[in-house]
């Protein structure tokens, strides 16, 4: 349940960077069609993590909320209203009861057939997961087959970083160190100790860029956040919490360079710098399946 919480966080927290950078480029005819459409993306988000909760937790209950009991003997058939009947149709639906001494039929046993839903709710999940581990392998396999057909596509090759929390930092530090670029932005940044950043770029540099970036642009990034600002690039600065869209785009404005991100799928988020200057992007890998902590980024430099 915890790991689900963390990506769930990390989800809303790329999610609102996406609507953040949708909502700055709209205009004022495209204004209502991206609210909307954020709003719409906000809705089926909130909708899939609170599904996904109720199958973890067993408290998944019916769509209108009642509950049959399908253990035991005496089943009977019983006329229900349509408001209150799982189907809406109005007709019979099966009812368990059981019979007492005296003949009389006692009331159906709700608590019993509850915990036999979420005991087969539960199941399912179990298998489902079986299955997804007896897939991953050909999932990997596939990623990494898929990901070389793209890099052959765009005359790229990949450095690989090391599968941690810091790999989107250290991605980017590669990518500084191929293009020659210091690791000390040329845009001044408010805050950023410009004297304790290394010679070299490493993934503390540019934790501590994209830190100071957000802390120093708080107005951009605050409102979207899900815990305050301070504590959030705290987080960043001092523990090995991965990146995602947020830091990217920090990075990509610090150093006013656009990042692309390479996807096996063959798609590519472009994450934009903001500036009409710039020239050879940064690029990305972004891995799914293929590293024991979940996603990964690697670095991709230019084939000689």
């Amino acid at each position: 349940m915890e790991e689900l919480r963390t990506r769930h966080v990390r989800e809303r927290r790329d999610l609102q960077s996406r609507i953040t950078q949708k909502k700055k480029s709209a205009t004022k005819k495209t204004r209502k069609g991206i609210n909307d459409e954020c709003a719409e993306l906000e809705r089926q988000l909130k909708e899939r993590q609170d599904a996904e909760i109720a199958v973890i937790s067993g408290e998944r209950q019916s769509e209108n909320g009642d509950e049959y009991d399908h253990l035991g003997s005496g089943v009977e058939f019983v006329q229900e209203e349509p408001a209150n009947n799982l189907n809406g149709s109005g007709k019979s639906v099966p009812v368990s009861h059981s019979k007492a001494p005296n003949g009389q039929i006692k009331k159906p046993n709700r608590q019993k057939a509850r915990l036999a839903r979420r005991a087969a709710e539960q199941e399912a999940v179990t298998e489902q997961a079986a299955k997804e581990a007896e897939d991953l392998p050909n999932l990997r396999a596939k990623e990494t087959e898929d990901m070389r057909q793209e890099f052959l596509k765009y005359g790229l090759k990949e450095q690989e970083i090391r599968s941690d929390g810091h790999c989107l930092y250290a991605a980017v530090a590669d990518q500084l160190a191929d293009n020659e670029i210091d690791v000390k932005p040329n845009n001044h940044i408010e805050g950023l100790n410009y004297d304790s950043l290394a010679s070299q770029a490493t993934y503390k540099g540019t934790r501590e860029v994209a830190a100071s970036y957000i802390a120093a642009n708080a107005e951009d990034f605050a409102p979207f956040l899900e815990e305050p600002l301070d504590q959030y690039v705290q987080t960043i600065r001092d523990t090995g919490e991965w990146g995602g869209h947020v830091e990217l785009l920090a990075l990509a404005r610090a150093y006013g360079r656009n990042i692309n991100v390479l996807h096996s799928s063959g798609n590519i988020d472009t994450i934009d710098c903001g500036s009409e200057t710039q020239t050879h992007p940064f690029w990305l890998s972004y891995y799914k399946h293929n590293f024991g902590l979940g996603e990964h980024y690697n670095s991709l430099h230019r084939s000689p």
